[in-house]
């Protein structure tokens, strides 16, 4: 029986993201709209961002802590309950088993129905550690985070295994699931907007006519104007 403790940190979402804002840009309007119908969601960041500028003059340590607030600045504005930061280096990720278990640990923590991440099998082009984070994942899904004898020492720690039963991957080439964000755009908008280092200034602009023109295109065969586009993976055992 779920103590007091566990039953109020069960999400019904967990979206694990390689840097601070790929989640903005990847799912925030989903996870705006799934707040708004009381889904509980819970934000794993793996890295710290530390290389993401090109301002010669900002030190890495520095960059992590306004990354670091930055993130929990546009986790607090959608709504999210959580925001957990594994700390790795920016982009030194590796599928490793340390990697994957602390996956695993925090799949078994907060025990989603769903986890959304990126999509490890974009082609040619992509950002090592979002198609490291996406395959860890996956893995971490099925079978790492349901089978009991998998890192046993999380059970001594009364991490009792879970269950996953959908993965949502975003950036992915082969969508097969949208979500409606016509009523939420402009809340991931200003979302994003909080990633200052990353997004400040006269870049904005064409930022949000890309995201726009983007949603636009997933929205292309549905009846409303606004979409994400997820490849959309089911886990029946």
């Amino acid at each position: 029986m779920q103590n007091e403790n566990e039953q109020n940190r069960k999400m019904d979402i967990m979206v694990i993201s390689p840097h601070p804002d790929d989640s903005e840009f990847g799912v925030a309007g989903s996870v705006a709209r799934w707040v708004k119908e009381g889904k509980k969601i819970a934000y794993v960041i793996c890295t710290n961002g530390d290389k993401g500028t090109s301002d010669p003059n900002v030190k890495p340590e520095a960059l992590t802590k306004t990354r670091m607030k930055e993130q929990e600045a546009a986790a607090k504005l959608l709504g999210v309950r959580e925001v957990v930061f594994l700390g790795y280096e920016d982009q030194t990720l590796e599928d490793t088993p340390g990697f994957r278990k602390d996956i695993v640990r925090w799949i078994r923590t907060f025990k989603p129905d769903m986890l959304v991440t990126a999509d490890p099998y974009r082609r040619y082009i992509w950002h090592r550690d979002h198609r490291i984070t996406g395959q860890v994942v996956l893995d971490a899904a099925f079978p790492y985070a349901r089978d009991h004898l998998s890192y046993p020492e999380l059970l001594e720690e009364g991490l009792q295994p879970h269950k996953v039963k959908e993965i949502l991957l975003w950036a992915s080439e082969e969508p097969n699931y949208y979500s409606n964000i016509s009523t939420t755009f402009e809340t991931k908008l200003a979302a994003l907007r909080c990633h200052e280092s990353q997004v400040g200034g006269h870049h904005f602009p064409a930022i949000e006519q890309w995201l726009r023109q983007r949603a636009e295109d997933a929205a292309a065969d549905q009846d409303y104007e606004l979409a994400e586009a997820f490849h959309l993976v089911e886990i029946p055992w």
